[in-house]
């Protein structure tokens, strides 16, 4: 790939449809741009302030119990409402509304607040995997999509530090699962086989954008990545969704979560920010064999601790545009330990 590593050009991202504009050269002009400051990691276990600790009241106002595992709650200030009714309608085409109808919980993954996922023992990991699992089961009895995610860090807009995701259930199927749906549904029809495992099997022969993998899951900057060290997760068997894992596959996935999540902190020494969320078949009639469970994870951070990646300019008026190479995004976080060293403060 001498050529790619050196030289403009574009990929293409068979899930969505989508390009990505990837200029290599341009990792060697000077920075002198905005850089964020290091948040210290080193935070206590109970914080009597924060509003998602066991026992502390929370910003709406009700009281957490002094849960001692993971605990979910309705957020207080849901981004989706179960009774909602948008009435209004247009009969003009350019003013286009639809009701949707959900629900919107977080999804605590420790009572110690000074955690994240990769500082966690396997075992609790696995305790927040089965979260996950338990919430797509109930929730996508009732609803068409159901999004888990977390920002990790306060540069993806956190606003708080305690180790936490959330779950929004919506009636309607959003714009980038919709996407995929359309995209894998092609491929399905036109191969006979499903895109996913068939990209991860290829990956497998090629090594060169593989960070780590096991017996079940292997993680990749993909081909088509946009952000720096933008990573996708896969199960190696063909799963639709988190709850359909056996007890051998979520194992191994609190695993490999513990082991490449490390090797993101480990990679500029900080306490790794990122956006992930788990892609699975949406609910509904449909028929959705197509589909093959992943999950995303997207972190801002470009050069170092401080120096991140921003989507303005061409991005948000063109397309994405990348500096660095998914090939030596995938080589760096493979060389990184993916066992716990002390970040610095």
């Amino acid at each position: 790939m001498t050529t790619l590593s050196n030289e403009p050009h574009r990929r293409y991202n068979p899930l969505t449809g989508e390009w990505v504009l990837v200029s290599p050269h341009r990792t060697k002009r000077p920075w002198q741009g905005k850089e964020e400051p290091i948040v210290n990691v080193n935070r206590p276990g109970y914080d009597e302030t924060c509003y998602l600790c066991p026992g502390n009241e929370r910003a709406g106002g009700k009281t957490n119990p002094k849960y001692d595992d993971t605990f979910v709650f309705t957020n207080d200030f849901a981004a989706l409402l179960p009774d909602t009714n948008a009435s209004e309608k247009f009969s003009d085409p350019l003013f286009k509304t639809e009701d949707v109808k959900g629900t919107s919980r977080v999804i605590c993954f420790s009572p110690n607040h000074g955690l994240t996922i990769p500082r966690m023992e396997v075992p609790n990991i696995l305790k927040v995997v089965e979260v996950w699992a338990d919430q797509i089961e109930e929730l996508g009895k009732t609803y068409k999509w159901v999004q888990i995610f977390e920002n990790k860090g306060d540069v993806m807009g956190c606003s708080n530090p305690h180790p936490h995701g959330q779950v929004w259930a919506g009636t309607s199927l959003p714009n980038e699962p919709k996407k995929e749906n359309i995209k894998q549904l092609e491929y399905y029809k036109k191969n006979g086989s499903f895109l996913l495992i068939d990209y991860f099997e290829r990956e497998t022969a090629i090594k060169e954008r593989v960070v780590t993998e096991n017996d079940e899951w292997i993680v990749i900057v993909p081909f088509w990545a946009i952000w720096p060290f933008e990573t996708i997760l896969i199960p190696k068997r063909h799963v639709l969704r988190l709850n359909e894992l056996n007890n051998v596959e979520k194992q191994s996935l609190a695993e490999i979560l513990k082991a490449f999540l490390t090797k993101y902190d480990n990679l500029f020494n900080v306490s790794f920010p990122y956006t992930m969320g788990w892609h699975g078949a949406p609910f509904g009639n449909d028929d959705f064999t197509h589909w093959q469970l992943h999950a995303h994870f997207y972190p801002p951070l470009l050069r170092s601790a401080t120096v991140k990646k921003f989507m303005v300019g061409y991005e948000m008026l063109s397309e994405a545009q990348r500096d660095i190479t998914a090939e030596q995004a995938a080589e760096r976080l493979r060389n990184v330990s993916d066992k716990f060293e002390e970040i610095e403060e």
